[in-house]
């Protein structure tokens, strides 16, 4: 164990009207500092997720951080950016910071906000994490590459229609339970699988329900070394991490492989000296529900092409084998690109301490994590586990 979370701290993700991308950020990094029992004087260093791409005027953002706090004044800042992987890729750092002894303590912050974005300009903006030289065009922007991606897995393996519809039903029932969700509803199966005036075809066999929400919201946790975890109310070791990043023209690899998933996942459970099955519970990255299909595979719960038996089978609902996105995933928590990251470590670890309320599993004691930037071009995999 090199680095643990100590603290964290979650707003709710949705259409946050009276925020701001600084008013998110402070709000986050007070609540995080309070939640793990530190002032801001104990901060070594800070990292803040996000993405931006044109959702916000404000560029260069990451001192908006010390707006929350004047004793965060001359700490080390940075900003960082990997797509969709953005707040993966802050918690990393921060994690690599400790690792390498230039830091005790690590405030990580991940924000987004999207919704004051019209809504042409979205797809435009979200578009920037495929390769434009191939995918610039694609009509319904990153929908549309996710879109291209199933008709091409339906073509190969077969109409997934009734596994996606029962992936999406899934998230929707476990984020009724999620405070923090942007869509606590449960539409239930047959809502998910059918055409209709509220769930229309969006790109090729993607309906809305299959397409995660357009999000406002931010998430941060306070990373600390294995000496100052054991002086914590609460900790949660990093047993291992993985970062395997891709190519990123789609035309380079086989799309249908998530190659960099598997291979972070690889790298992942070997550094932690476990095995998928020993895992509790898995956060993954459903931007779409084919993403979450094709990562079944990816990770190894089941061979390729029949990531379908793991939700027909019952496999990743709460009381399967692998509870896969016991939050509702970012298809009913909502997708504020630079916080996605974040709220997964920060979710994973309010099961591992007990505190999830509603969305608690049964005692887990592994949770793993994986978030993804782009189509399966920037690949995280975290595994955490509770050691007090």
């Amino acid at each position: 164990m090199t680095a643990s979370i100590g603290g964290w701290a979650h707003t709710p993700f949705g259409k946050l009207d009276t925020e701001t991308v600084e008013s998110l950020v402070v709000r986050v990094a007070n609540e995080a500092l309070a939640d793990a029992g530190i002032s801001a004087g104990d901060v070594d260093e800070i990292v803040l997720g996000h993405f931006n791409a044109g959702f916000s005027p404000q560029d260069f953002t990451a001192s908006l951080v010390l707006q929350a706090d004047p004793a965060l004044r001359f700490k080390p800042a940075t900003r960082v950016e990997n797509a969709c992987a953005t707040g993966s890729a802050a918690v990393h750092q921060g994690i690599r910071a400790i690792a390498a002894g230039a830091a005790k303590i690590v405030l990580v912050v991940g924000v987004e906000q999207m919704t004051r974005t019209p809504p042409a300009e979205i797809g435009k903006y979200l578009l920037r994490a495929s390769y434009l030289p191939e995918d610039g065009d694609t009509p319904g922007g990153f929908a549309g590459v996710f879109g291209k991606i199933a008709q091409s897995y339906f073509q190969k393996y077969g109409d997934q229609s009734d596994a996606l519809a029962m992936i999406a039903a899934k998230n929707h029932k476990n984020g009724v339970a999620n405070p923090y969700a942007q869509m606590r509803k449960d539409f239930g199966y047959d809502f998910c699988r059918s055409e209709s005036e509220k769930n229309p075809f969006v790109a090729g066999p993607l309906k809305r329900t299959d397409c995660s929400l357009v999000s406002d919201g931010a998430a941060a946790l306070v990373l600390t070394d294995a000496e100052t975890a054991k002086t914590m109310g609460k900790a949660v070791s990093i047993r291992a991490t993985a970062h395997a990043q891709d190519f990123l023209p789609m035309s380079k690899r086989d799309i249908l492989q998530f190659e960099g998933c598997t291979v972070a996942w690889q790298r992942a459970l070997a550094s932690a000296g476990v095995q998928l099955s020993d895992l509790s519970f898995v956060e993954t990255h459903d931007c779409f529900t084919v993403a979450e299909l094709i990562e079944y595979e990816a990770m190894g719960l089941t061979p390729r092409g029949q990531g379908a038996r793991a939700i027909k089978e019952g496999w990743t609902q709460k009381d399967g084998k692998l509870p896969v996105n016991p939050s509702g995933g970012l298809k009913s928590k909502g997708h504020p690109i630079g916080a996605t990251g974040v709220s997964m470590h920060a979710l994973t670890s309010m099961q591992l301490c007990g505190k999830a309320g509603d969305m608690q599993l049964r005692d887990p004691k592994l949770g793993g994590i994986f978030n993804m930037g782009g189509a399966a071009v920037a690949n995280y995999v975290s595994i955490l586990e509770r050691i007090r």
